[in-house]
């Protein structure tokens, strides 16, 4: 905590920025359409850049894209406490994913300015690209090429599904930077964020101080079978991939539910082909995910899942190929900066309760090479990836507030 402890941001100002940047992507029903590297980012993006402008900090883009607006320290030799997020969206997403915590430390940094505040430690915003792996996948990959858990050359290669590469879009909407990615030093990373579950608002609870954030296998399955006619194959003759692929999805919903309370398994994407309506289908793409936050949990579940998808190709003379497109181990937060958000909290008054993030965020990656740590705030009925994802004014504000606090007492906040 720091020695300010009446310190507030200006919860009206976070909340007008957070809905003047919803109008960019604004959807009918009320949420956001701002895919990665599109257009709309791109708007999203210059958006964001101009507010850092206005805010007095200089703006550094590296060449996946990730933006960094900084604020100089006193002795800006030494490493930024950086917080942020990311700007893009799912395709049918919210408001306040990611978004909040972008805009609420660049709100961080406006109310310094406000109150004449400096910091010995420099501090930076960022806005993370492609966090959200609605266009491209892997999700979060810009901070995942941060923190060299990929290569910038198979993330600038990846390709959505209309074949566009994410080298050439990046560099189509104006935002591929000159900077190295990564291989600098962070004194401390924090990250606001809606809770995207139930958990905050059904206890009443004003903010989550998240100590782990789960492990995620992602999945791509490519099933082939024969292409037939619906309505002279006999049933016991058909080799349908498109059934093998509902097999599958069950044994996902079968699998975590063997390991609940804390195991996920979702099945988001199918693509059955030829596609027509009296053909058998021949072949199948279909993604999966599962999610835990003990490591040896998830191996044992893509044990169950491998076994039984070979099984179930087998019975269904199906060939099943199995690519697990990424990995993202089990992340413990920093003990310091997790301790630092209870303070802040604390020091506020606000009600606050130890939480695990059961969705991935950039900071589980930022977390392999800087002390790091994440703020939930509640989100109404825990509703997210949906436009009709809400939050309160209030809660964004006692979340930006919490966010103030742990990262001045990171940056060492000095008068004048």
């Amino acid at each position: 905590m720091t020695d300010l402890p009446n310190m507030r941001i200006d919860g009206a100002r976070l909340w007008d920025s957070l809905m003047e940047m919803a109008k960019i992507g604004a959807t009918p029903a009320g949420g956001c359409n701002r895919q990665t590297l599109t257009d709309l980012d791109r708007q999203g993006r210059d958006l964001f850049a101009r507010w850092c402008a206005a805010a007095g900090m200089t703006l550094r883009v590296d060449r996946m894209g990730n933006m960094f607006a900084r604020r100089a320290g006193l002795d800006d030799s030494l490493p930024p406490v950086m917080m942020g997020s990311h700007l893009d969206t799912q395709p049918t997403g919210g408001k306040f994913d990611g978004v909040l915590g972008v805009l609420g430390a660049l709100e961080v940094v406006r109310s310094l300015n406000d109150m004449k505040l400096r910091t010995r430690h420099p501090i930076e915003v960022a806005n993370w690209t492609n966090e959200e792996g609605a266009r491209f996948a892997p999700s979060m990959i810009g901070s995942g090429v941060f923190a060299g858990h990929y290569t910038l050359e198979e993330a600038l290669a990846a390709r959505d599904l209309a074949g566009a590469e994410f080298g050439a879009e990046l560099a189509r909407i104006g935002y591929a930077g000159a900077d190295a990615v990564g291989g600098r030093p962070i004194h401390a990373y924090f990250e606001l964020h809606i809770e995207q579950g139930p958990i905050l608002e059904d206890e009443g609870v004003d903010i989550g101080v998240v100590t782990h954030g789960q492990g995620q296998r992602w999945y791509e399955f490519h099933i082939a079978g024969f292409e037939s006619h619906a309505g002279t194959t006999p049933m016991p003759r058909r080799r349908d991939a498109l059934l093998g692929a509902a097999r599958i999805v069950e044994l996902f919903n079968r699998v975590a539910l063997a390991h609940a309370p804390l195991a996920m398994g979702t099945c988001g994407l199918i693509e059955a082909r030829p596609g027509s309506r009296n053909v058998i289908p021949g072949s199948v793409f279909l993604t999966g995910e599962f999610r835990h936050p003990e490591a040896a949990v998830l191996a044992a579940m893509d044990e169950a899942l491998r076994a039984g998808a070979a099984e179930i190709a087998a019975r269904g003379g199906l060939t099943c190929e199995v690519a697990e497109i990424s990995y993202y181990p089990p992340v413990p937060f920093e003990a310091g900066c997790v301790e630092a958000v209870r303070r802040a909290a604390r020091g506020l008054g606000l009600s606050h309760r130890d939480i695990v993030s059961g969705a991935g965020h950039d900071a589980c990656w930022v977390a392999l090479v800087a002390p790091t740590a994440m703020i939930f705030t509640p989100c109404v009925d825990g509703v997210s990836h949906n436009e009709s994802e809400r939050i309160s004014p209030e809660w964004a504000a006692a979340g930006a507030n919490v966010l103030l606090h742990a990262a001045l007492e990171k940056a060492e906040v000095v008068a004048g």
